[in-house]
């Protein structure tokens, strides 16, 4: 399969509407992939905390990202993880919520981060928690859907393993200070789940963080097939799903499991 994880560039001298223009233009360049990759928050920023009540938007039909992102996923008839979103729920909570799109452009799936990351203040004091570990069947393996501070988690992944997935796709707004730890996390949640991993983590400065860029496609073995740099870039690179199932036959340490975590809760 063919990916492409679009590491935006997320400032505070952009406004949310043309980010969301530019982020669809760039999706709509990328007819003839399989798989398209957004990062976490990039129409609101994720470190920019004073904005999120203002930027967050219903997962409906009349939110403004989920109409400009399943059109792009339709022109260029891809699927598309939309990277995270400020969503607004019924009742007034706010949560950071994962957007995948088929190549119809129809919302398939959504996931709500389930690990916040602040301690008591920025996303842990704003944001209500999600509950459910989300899969998505494709004709490509089924795509577990995780999201930044959720790497640090890893009883997450092996409950994503659990659930079928061959493929995790990871949006992100890692700060720059900590990109080592941002690059050993994903190789190890590669090594540990024996799935391809698809991170994306935004560039640019916005809210007074300095993101780390970096995205990285990494196969089952660990290894990097590519990565990004700190600036804004389309990372594109051809995966050979084949390593999945070869790799979990000839080194098969999944089925030697003695302790085992119950799953938080079913897909939303």
């Amino acid at each position: 399969m063919r990916v492409s994880l679009v590491q935006l560039s997320v400032s505070d001298a952009e406004s949310a509407d043309d980010r969301r223009a530019r982020a669809a233009a760039l999706v709509r360049g990328r007819a003839g992939d399989d798989i398209v990759v957004l990062p976490e928050l990039w129409t609101t920023g994720a470190w920019a905390y004073d904005d999120w009540q203002t930027g967050a938007e219903p997962i409906s039909t009349d939110g403004p990202t989920l109409r400009a992102m399943s059109a792009a996923a339709r022109s260029a008839a891809v699927w598309l993880h939309a990277g995270t979103v400020v969503e607004r729920d019924g009742d007034g909570a706010l949560y950071n919520t994962a957007l995948v799109f088929d190549r119809t452009g129809a919302l398939r799936r959504t996931y709500r981060k389930i690990h916040r990351y602040g301690f008591d203040t920025g996303e842990a004091a704003w944001m209500a928690a999600g509950r459910d570990v989300v899969t998505v069947p494709t004709e490509l393996g089924e795509l577990g859907l995780a999201t930044c501070y959720d790497l640090r988690f890893p009883e997450l992944f092996r409950a994503l393993v659990d659930a079928g997935t061959e493929i995790l796709a990871v949006p992100a707004a890692w700060p720059a200070r900590r990109r080592e730890q941002w690059r050993i996390l994903v190789r190890a949640r590669a090594v540990e789940e024996q799935a391809v991993v698809l991170a994306c983590c935004a560039a640019g400065t916005h809210g007074g963080m300095e993101q780390a860029g970096g995205s990285l496609v990494v196969d089952p073995w660990g290894t990097v097939l590519a990565e990004a740099g700190a600036g804004e870039e389309i990372l594109t690179v051809e995966v050979e799903m084949d390593t999945v199932a070869a790799i979990r036959t000839e080194l098969p340490v999944l089925r030697d499991r003695v302790l085992a975590i119950p799953a938080p809760g079913a897909g939303r």
